[in-house]
């Protein structure tokens, strides 16, 4: 899969590129990631791309010309057409549906604002995806990117190992259809107790019907304790789960 950000400070991504499951997965060219200097695309000599807004205000709004001019050139350097998304506050919500959506595609191509946000002429020309990783406001769409990255990775073959570990993750379709969207079910390893705290025994009982059995209700317990409205369109089992 290929990501291509554009960006005003790509310097930002540097170290998070050479850590973990990314950089393995971009060694095994499972993924790979392009990054590119909106500022490469500026008309000012100075390579300034930001201007006051038009009818005052505080802050610097980014020009439309270098951001569409900059699309239209990277989206050339591939044969895949590149799904645009822009990482804004006003974007639907990054959840685990559109993650697993956006992974449907083959190259993404994020848009990285900064200060004020793009000229709106950038979306009413590219028509993006506009995508919001939550209620808040970041210095930057550089972090947002990351998130997003993370979140799709995670879905390309190969790059987890075990096509099992996206499957069980938290919000994730998961591995009980009659049960979307529940949060992950806890986890153990040694030591077996740990200041007076025991691994529940089914875990280690090696009945693997028993085990799932055990996980499948621990998540629905964990979802209604924490996150009930994911529940409110979901029918879920009847039985109570163990503690």
């Amino acid at each position: 899969m290929r990501f291509d950000v554009l960006t005003l400070f790509p310097e930002i991504f540097s170290g998070y590129m050479t850590q973990s499951l990314l950089k393995l997965a971009i060694e095994r060219s499972l993924v790979s990631i392009h990054l590119h200097n909106i500022r490469d695309w500026s008309r000012d000599k100075h390579k300034c791309v930001d201007d006051r807004p038009f009818g005052g205000g505080p802050g610097m709004v980014i020009k439309p010309e270098p951001v569409v001019e900059a699309v239209e050139d990277v989206q050339g350097r591939d044969q895949q057409t590149g799904h645009v998304v822009l990482l804004t506050p006003q974007g639907r919500q990054l959840n685990q549906t559109l993650v697993e959506e956006l992974a449907t595609h083959k190259r993404l191509l994020l848009l990285c604002g900064r200060y004020e946000g793009f000229d709106q002429r950038v979306s009413d020309l590219l028509e993006p995806d506009e995508v919001s990783v939550g209620d808040f406001v970041l210095n930057g769409g550089e972090v947002a990117a990351m998130t997003l990255i993370d979140t799709v990775i995670r879905l390309v073959p190969d790059v987890l190992g075990d096509e099992n570990s996206s499957r069980l993750d938290s919000f994730s379709s998961g591995p009980y259809p009659e049960n979307k969207r529940l949060l992950e079910h806890a986890q153990y390893t040694r030591p077996r107790e740990f200041r007076g705290l025991e691994v529940p025994e089914v875990l280690l009982s090696g009945d693997h019907t028993a085990i799932a059995k055990w996980r499948e209700q621990n998540s629905l317990e964990r979802t209604r304790e924490r996150r009930g409205d994911l529940l409110e369109h979901t029918d879920s089992p009847k039985q109570e789960p163990k503690p």
